[in-house]
């Protein structure tokens, strides 16, 4: 599994430790000088890692600040890249910024750096990724159930299709058997959206220890088998859980 990055800077020092220290973690780096088009970049497309120069370049600082109000990266892990003279470590911390560069930037630093993230980088990448699947799920709902079939499914949440439209803010239970599986799972969760034509979203609220130990590694297990350009449409599958 192959990680992404976006790496905002004009800085050629900067890009020039940063790269190879990404690559050498499996981490992609797209790089970008312009600040206007990281921030369209930023909200089309989903990242693991983005990296700002926020000191150096004009308008970097903002696009940390605005990072979070982005549906696909709002949960990214962020890097602050700082000159020691404009912005604190704290300020930068107190922007949501998850970890600080300081310049001059050395390769064992921002090694040593990436390394202690990169555990919250592929837990957040297991978070939004959505398999897509068809199977039977049960529905009940105030003592009716209802059958469904799912399209989607990630270790937060599923999307279903059904033949009649779910009432919003509602908190049904589910059950269901995942493929390849003989473990019967049964949750509560709450629709997080739906719309009149039978497609909703729903939110897992109370998973057993058991049913999510499994729900997680039966998803491992398909993310690692995807190939990078499946990855991706997985993980933004039109019926995801918003």
């Amino acid at each position: 599994m192959e990680l992404e990055s976006l790496l905002l800077s004009r800085d050629a020092e900067v890009v020039r430790v940063l790269r190879p220290t990404l690559e050498k973690l499996s981490i992609e780096v797209e790089v970008c000088q312009d600040v206007k088009k990281a921030s369209e970049i930023l909200i089309s497309e989903k990242f693991d890692a983005v990296i700002v120069d926020c000191d150096d370049l004009q308008g970097g600082l903002e696009v940390l600040q605005c990072l979070r109000a982005t549906p696909s990266n709002r949960n990214s892990v962020t890097f602050a890249v700082l000159n020691g003279k404009k912005t604190t470590t704290q300020e930068a911390f107190g922007m949501g910024v998850n970890f600080v560069l300081q310049k001059p930037i050395r390769t064992l630093n921002a090694s040593r750096c990436f390394q202690a993230a990169l555990n919250f980088m592929e837990r957040e990448r297991r978070r939004y990724f959505r398999h897509p699947v068809k199977m039977l799920v049960r529905v009940v709902l105030d003592e009716k159930e209802l059958r469904a079939t799912s399209t989607n499914i990630s270790e937060r949440g599923i999307a279903l299709m059904l033949h009649q439209a779910l009432p919003k803010n509602a908190t049904p239970r589910l059950q269901f058997t995942l493929p390849e599986t003989k473990m019967a799972m049964e949750m509560e969760a709450e629709v997080a959206w739906a719309d009149l034509k039978g497609h909703a979203g729903l939110r897992f609220l109370k998973v057993p220890q058991s049913s999510q130990i499994l729900l997680e590694k039966w998803l491992n297990e398909r993310m690692e088998k995807l190939p990078a350009d499946k990855e991706k449409l997985a993980s933004s599958s039109a019926e995801a859980i918003r």
